[in-house]
């Protein structure tokens, strides 16, 4: 019953008898982390709405998305830790009904800094979510059906990026553009019963001390880290501020990690590392988020600067991707127990490395028809690899550990993300500004098609030169295939990890990790 108090259990009872309804509560947390990812996006067609009716700035429309991203960098750990204390059922429903709340106040924010701020409460609330729900798959599903398990929330997780235009741009169709925040308020109330009704508490058994000095230097070295990758996407990598950032973020990590070596109860048990298991699969499913958000970068932009597509046809031909990866995750979910992760981990990025580079060919007059067939081979590759390295990593954790260890897995692949968007967005500027021919052009002119891809198309159309424009849409293909290049070669790279580190399977990987209890605090649902 709820009130009862908390029964120590072997892990398989958390997994059979009782909980017989882990599925359908499985299917509440991929939900949560459905609309967590689709907030990631959905903002992105509102933006020219929201910069004339709240009088935004540019600097605001970054801090839009900026005060989301940092904050969601600083929370990750301490939401693993606290889970594990306190019970992460409750601060799951608490985080949900928090991310409901203040997305009703981003709706309804009428100044840019009301939505600024509400902006960080919502990361405040995705933070909790993202690392609770995740937490919460070792401990509901036994070793044979996590794979499964984490498929479906990785993929939830993942197909909510193209989904957020195609819902934006249908709502702001209809509706006024907070609608795109209040969408979230029904999706939020169902996944809060669901939970609430059918999730079990659970906690670990020793209550971990709350480590102040972890959480300080991990969570301002992470945002240092994350804001000097903004910053370098803004003013590039020599700026004073981003190598400041850079280097503040490397100290107190580092700082971080010796405090960790001498804590008596850490925030971060470093001994997890001590699995090859855990060790590769985080490190692979970060190199991973490095290329997906570098792809989820330079896509859209391709498809709307150079095909001339609307945000909501955007979003639409980002599907192929989300299909491919469903079709992975549901072959790699049948071969895997008898391949293995690292198997499937090296094929699925040999496959994303192969549509990379298929997608390096791709030029101004290539087409729909190019995109789709090369997008469609990543997202294929990423279903084979993104679920088998998170289950390898997750894996290896105790359900005691299974807070802070989504935590740090969750908290790596956010700053891969962070990063990839900044170094190949630095690659991707850098190639556009080089293959722009801008000799006889005034100087106004110049400065501005130098900007983005974007301003170039805006000042060909003021010049009326089609010969200007072709030479815009080109330069950022050749700058596209660069960055595609970057990323294909880390995939290749990681083909070679996976084979040479991490282990072939949970029995492997059981036997070279460090002895860890297997008993956790749950307390009895209905």
């Amino acid at each position: 019953m709820s009130g009862s108090a908390p029964q120590t259990l072997p892990p398989q009872a958390a997994v059979t008898g009782s909980h017989t309804r882990r599925w359908w509560t499985l299917g509440a947390l991929a939900l949560s982390l459905l609309i967590i990812s689709l907030d990631l996006t959905i903002l992105n067609v509102a933006l020219p709405t929201m910069a004339t009716d709240l009088h935004a700035s540019t600097s605001d429309l970054q801090w839009f998305a900026n005060a989301y991203n940092l904050v969601l960098s600083i929370v990750l750990l301490p939401a693993g830790l606290l889970g594990d204390r306190f019970g992460r059922k409750k601060l799951l429903i608490g985080a949900l009904a928090l991310f409901g709340l203040a997305s009703a106040a981003c709706a309804w924010s009428t100044t840019s800094g009301q939505l600024i701020a509400s902006r960080a409460v919502l990361a405040l609330g995705a933070g909790f979510v993202m690392i609770l729900a995740i937490a919460m798959v070792p401990v509901l599903f036994s070793d044979e059906e996590r794979p499964k398990a984490i498929g479906m929330v990785s993929t939830a997780n993942f197909i909510g990026i193209p989904l957020g235009p195609i819902v934006g741009g249908w709502l702001l169709d209809h509706f006024w553009w907070g609608s795109v925040f209040l969408i979230n308020v029904p999706l939020i109330a169902i996944a809060v019963v669901v939970v609430s009704l059918g999730v079990p508490e659970t906690r670990s058994v020793e209550r971990p001390r709350i480590d102040l000095g972890g959480i300080l230097t991990s969570s301002v070295g992470l945002c240092a880290l994350s804001y000097s990758a903004i910053k370098a996407g803004e003013s590039g990598w020599g700026n004073s501020v981003t190598l400041s950032c850079l280097a503040a973020g490397v100290v107190l990590l580092v700082g971080f990690v010796l405090l960790q070596t001498k804590a008596s109860r850490p925030l971060v048990d470093l001994s997890l590392f001590r699995s090859p298991s855990f060790t590769w699969g985080t490190i692979l499913a970060t190199l991973l988020s490095f290329a997906m958000f570098g792809l989820l970068f330079v896509l859209p932009q391709y498809l709307q600067a150079v095909l001339g597509a609307s945000a909501l046809r955007t979003g639409l031909f980002i599907l192929p991707t989300v299909f491919g990866m469903i079709i992975g995750v549901q072959v790699s979910e049948k071969t895997g127990p008898r391949t293995g992760a690292k198997a499937n981990v090296a094929l699925g990025y040999f496959l994303v490395a192969t549509g990379m580079i298929i997608g390096t060919f791709t030029t101004t007059s290539s087409g729909y028809g190019m995109l789709i067939t090369w997008s469609a081979i990543v997202g294929l590759g990423m279903g084979f690899a993104l679920p088998a390295a998170m289950d390898a990593a997750l894996g290896a954790l105790s359900r005691d550990r299974a807070g802070v260890g989504s935590a740090v897995v969750m908290s790596s692949r956010q700053v891969g993300g962070t990063l990839g968007v900044a170094i190949l967005g630095t690659v991707l500027n850098s190639g556009y500004r080089s293959h722009l021919p801008l000799a006889g052009l005034p100087a106004v002119a110049v400065n501005a098609a130098r900007r983005s891809v974007p301003a170039g198309i805006a000042v060909a159309q003021k010049m009326n030169s089609t010969s200007f424009l072709h030479s815009v849409r080109h330069a950022f293909t050749e700058a596209m295939g660069s960055t595609l290049w970057v990323c294909g070669s880390v995939a290749l790279a990681s083909v070679l990890l996976a084979l040479f580190f991490l282990p072939r399977g949970l029995a492997a990987a059981a036997e070279e990790a460090p002895e860890k209890p297997r008993e956790h605090a749950v307390r009895r649902a209905g």
